[in-house]
């Protein structure tokens, strides 16, 4: 595979970016924009959360595409794989003046390839390891720049954290095996199951995507895996065997050594658990079993960069301390068990996850972490193709939500489905496994519907990588206003 080169020294160069608004693009224009580029962009008039970061750089951009947003004296153009070269107006003119035209995955490898890279992998957990991870290098000041797959908290509501230019940390992701443009000295893998059906039609396709990821490890190189993980450990199984010169670092619950989890419990709207190499207790004040593998992915990166940073294997107490109040005051990042706001005494909540196992894991942290509060989970598939293949899966997922609301598929255009299941399907599959499913194929039409059912002391999550995140934004705004109104009166 070639690798296109950027210059050693990024201050000047001037750089268009094409899709700018994408959580990756918008994260990857301010890194190079901090290494002294100069950046420009364009992207679709919507407005997103990544339009106040760009304002709030200072980055100028378009809110349309047009060959003339091309700078005349640009030196490269990178673009979102939203866009085709083939039909985009500006990349077909990019392309006219011989420019180097990079796709965002091809250009974060190239950046990649500037530093001591670490990248952090899985079909689920990756953005809330990186985010974590993050928080923990901050805690540490080690001089590290990282880049997440959403906005963190920790990160002053940006996809970025920039503390230095020694260490790289990404998340990187296996879609059309783009992650295989990454550089990685250190891999962190959590998960490895069937999932993008449309491009892995089988587990064992996705498997060897991630083998192949590892395979990317130079000699002496990490990967760090969830031994609780049956996917995971199978992909470090097949790189040891061809692999000798790879260290394997394991977590988790059943791993051996300093990462394994050694005991977890729910506190107040806190999550206490304990690792077997270190003497402490860690505090996490985010929910979920899943959450706190994730912090022990994150620790044993961190303290792997640590060790590089200082080339010692000595940590000193000072330093666990400040990992463990690093992870106490982690606030988790946008779509991943999000809190939108309370009103009227419910807690109103937004999650990505779309894969029935992210699905199952995050309600059951729920469950645990909130004991007294009524779920209501409003669900939106994305992709018939993954509908299709775990619908029997999907609709076991939702079990420890109290009530379920569905809707249609939310689609793709990179896939083409010709089968019949839809989101009905998924509906009737539901129903017959439990009580209190409802269905409303157009998100918006649930909201009467759920200002009848909620009542104080509920939860309401919004699920999936549908658009039925609105339905919390607009039913949040909704009782917000009704409770203004009353304590008004």
């Amino acid at each position: 595979m070639e690798f296109f080169d950027l210059p050693e020294n990024l201050k000047g160069l001037k750089v268009h970016f094409v899709g700018i608004k994408g959580t990756g693009m918008c994260a990857l224009a301010e890194l190079f924009l901090r290494s002294g580029a100069q950046v420009s962009g364009s992207d679709r008039p919507e407005q997103f959360y990544t339009d106040e970061i760009l304002k709030r750089l200072g980055i100028p951009y378009r809110d349309t595409f047009s060959a003339l947003n091309v700078p005349p004296d640009v030196d490269m153009v990178i673009y979102s794989a939203a866009y085709s070269p083939d039909t985009n107006e500006e990349l077909k003119a990019a392309m006219a003046r011989s420019l180097p035209v990079l796709k965002y995955t091809d250009a974060l490898g190239a950046y990649s390839r500037r530093f001591d890279s670490s990248g952090i992998a899985g079909v689920h957990g990756k953005t809330t390891t990186t985010a974590l991870t993050g928080t923990l290098l901050r805690g540490l000041a080690l001089p590290a720049q990282i880049l997440a797959g959403s906005a963190v908290g920790n990160f002053e509501g940006k996809s970025t954290l920039v503390l230095g230019d020694r260490f790289f940390v990404a998340e990187t992701c296996e879609y059309r095996r783009h992650f295989l443009s990454f550089h990685p000295r250190r891999i962190v893998l959590t998960s490895v199951e069937s999932d993008h059906q449309d491009y892995y039609p089988t587990y064992e396709s996705i498997r060897d995507a991630f083998v192949e990821y590892g395979r990317l490890l130079p000699q002496g190189g990490e990967l760090i895996y969830c031994a609780d993980d049956e996917g995971a450990s199978e992909v470090a199984r097949l790189l040891r065997a061809e692999r000798k010169d790879i260290s394997l670092i394991p977590y988790g619950f059943s791993a051996e050594g300093d990462y394994r989890i050694s005991s977890m419990q729910n506190g107040d709207e806190c999550t206490i658990f304990t690792l077997q190499g270190f003497p402490m207790t860690f505090r996490l004040p985010v929910p979920g079993k899943h959450t706190v593998l994730n912090a022990a992915a994150a620790l044993a990166l961190s303290l792997s960069l640590y060790k590089t940073y200082t080339a010692s294997d000595t940590v000193k107490d000072e330093i666990l301390e400040a990992l463990a109040a690093a992870l106490g005051s982690f606030k988790g990042s946008k779509r991943r068990s999000e809190i939108i706001g309370e009103a009227n005494g419910i807690l109103i909540m937004d999650d990505y996850g779309h894969h029935p196992t992210a699905i199952q894991t995050t309600l059951e942290g729920l469950r645990a972490f909130y004991p007294r509060r009524r779920i209501v989970v409003s669900f939106m598939s994305h992709t018939y193709t993954r509908t299709a293949a775990l619908l029997d899966e999907f609709a076991a997922s939702l079990k420890a939500a109290d009530v379920v609301i569905l809707h249609k598929i939310y689609g793709s255009a990179r896939e083409q489905y010709t089968g019949g299941v839809t989101g009905r399907t998924l509906f009737e599959k539901t129903q017959a496994l439990r009580d209190q499913v409802y269905y409303f194929d157009e998100v918006m039409d649930a909201l009467p519907f759920l200002k009848q059912e909620l009542r104080a002391g509920d939860l309401f999550i919004t699920m999936g990588a549908g658009d039925n995140w609105k339905l919390a934004q607009a039913l949040y705004e909704e009782l917000h206003h009704e409770e203004h109104d009353r304590l008004c009166v």
